[in-house]
């Protein structure tokens, strides 16, 4: 008498073999088609950032440009925001999460021209504020201010 075979293949099933196979390649697969998508959020984010970025230190510029022209260097000369303490311009600290990381400094320096003597007094001010998203800078604007 011989012995019967008693493990037969079912016709139209998948080992667990071919499964698994099937899984991985279907995972690389994916992986190719949904990385572009998270690399183009990255881009998006910085796009965001750099935006609100210009926009904080155009703020800025205009705070100090209202000033009048002998107070603009002694009042912001070296001013300085520390991460997440960016003000509005009636001085409160911008909250939420969009403005957390940000940080701002402002530098005025005087400006003489070449028709003006270096004995004169300066008719302009270089004013230039730069704005960093954790340390990194995004956004530097500069304005010429002058005197009258």
């Amino acid at each position: 008498m011989s012995k019967k075979n008693t493990f037969t293949r079912r016709a139209g099933g998948f080992t667990l073999a071919e499964s698994i196979l099937s899984i991985v390649i279907l995972s690389v697969a994916s992986a190719a088609v949904l990385l572009p998508f998270t690399g183009g959020t990255n881009v998006r984010e910085e796009g965001v950032n750099r935006t609100l970025a210009a926009k904080l230190a155009a703020d800025l510029i205009e705070q100090i440009v209202v000033l009048p022209f002998d107070l603009i260097v002694s009042s912001y000369d070296g001013y300085s925001e520390s991460i997440g303490g960016v003000k509005d311009a009636s001085g409160n600290v911008l909250v939420g999460p969009r403005y957390a990381r940000f940080s701002r400094d402002a530098g005025c320096q005087y400006v003489y021209v070449a028709q003006e003597s270096d004995l004169a007094e300066p008719g302009f001010i270089l004013v230039t504020v730069r704005v960093y998203y954790d340390g990194l800078e995004m956004a530097q604007v500069s304005r010429l201010v002058s005197d009258g």
